[in-house]
């Protein structure tokens, strides 16, 4: 039904100009991936955003937002919304909280930009950006800068979370896309970018290939692992974890390895007590599942 209203749309609103504009077709997606305690294996496939984007761009519109404050602000700008096809992805689950009404307005009107209140570059050059998508990739985002600053303070870390998928094509393949000169300025042209993406990591790959800093992008995603397990432990299956990010940070800043292997070490001890602390209660540790921006 997606794909034919997609089509209708494109011929109606685009090619015959006495229709009247009429009201977008908002889908709300709320049973995603991470949070199938129950169903397991058999439901977790986030593709469909992957057939959204298959479709023409001035027809639709992709939002993740990370908390609740974006997706009032989401829902309110695609309720309004005449011609498209919006689809919007947020779980079902409580969520932290992350910005006031204000800042989730201005988000959500850029669709990208970088989190100060989380970064550690403080308008400087970063040696890493940690970038994310998705209300479930960006609190394991969080939580990983949260372990980096505090075992590695040195490191400038800069957070950059996207709330509007299609802002990450090119401005001439999409209306929301950014221009080369703001893309380079969010994600550098020559450092390392870890991106945390709610779905399959190829489409971050596939909207982004023509950008300068390409080939420096490294996208942890869903890749086709669960079960019926804990919230926390689909994201270690599919090392989208804050410990896997950590380690990915480590691993790809030029010179970091060397003198962070201790910090290594404990990451790779965090995920063995996860493993065995759920296969004996059947629950995620209380640090991973109470935890908040301490900041």
């Amino acid at each position: 039904m997606f794909n034919q209203h997609a089509k209708w749309l494109k011929v109606t609103s685009k090619e015959i100009p006495w229709r009247r504009p009429i009201a977008s077709l908002n889908y709300l997606l709320t049973s995603h991936v991470w949070r199938q305690d129950h169903n397991g294996f058999s439901h977790q496939d986030p593709g469909f955003i992957d057939h959204v984007v298959n479709k023409k761009a001035d027809i639709i519109r992709v939002y993740l937002p990370p908390d609740a404050n974006t997706l009032l602000a989401v829902t309110e700008r695609c309720l309004r919304s005449r011609n498209f096809v919006n689809v919007i992805v947020a779980g079902k689950q409580p969520a932290l909280q992350y910005l006031d009404m204000r800042g989730a307005v201005r988000h959500v009107a850029g669709g990208i930009g970088i989190w100060d209140w989380a970064s550690t570059d403080e308008g400087r050059e970063p040696d890493v950006v940690m970038a994310c998508a998705g209300d479930v990739p960006t609190l394991e985002t969080l939580a990983a800068v949260d372990l980096l600053r505090q075992t590695l303070p040195q490191l400038r870390i800069r957070v950059v979370n996207v709330v509007d998928l299609m802002t990450l094509q090119p401005a001439e393949e999409h209306p929301h896309g950014l221009p080369d000169p703001d893309f380079d300025a969010l994600f550098t042209t020559d450092k390392p970018i870890i991106f945390a993406y709610h779905g399959y990591p190829w489409l971050i790959h596939r909207l982004t290939y023509r950008r300068t800093n390409h080939r420096n992008l490294h996208v942890r995603g869903y890749k086709e692992e669960g079960t019926t397990t804990t919230p926390f432990d689909m994201t270690v299956l599919n090392d989208l974890d804050r410990f896997h990010l950590a380690q990915d940070v480590i691993r790809r800043v030029p010179g970091l390895a060397e003198r962070a292997a201790h910090v290594v070490q404990k990451l790779r001890d965090r995920l063995t007590d996860h493993r065995q602390y759920i296969e004996t209660h059947g629950e995620d540790m209380p640090e991973i599942r109470d935890w908040k921006w301490p900041y």
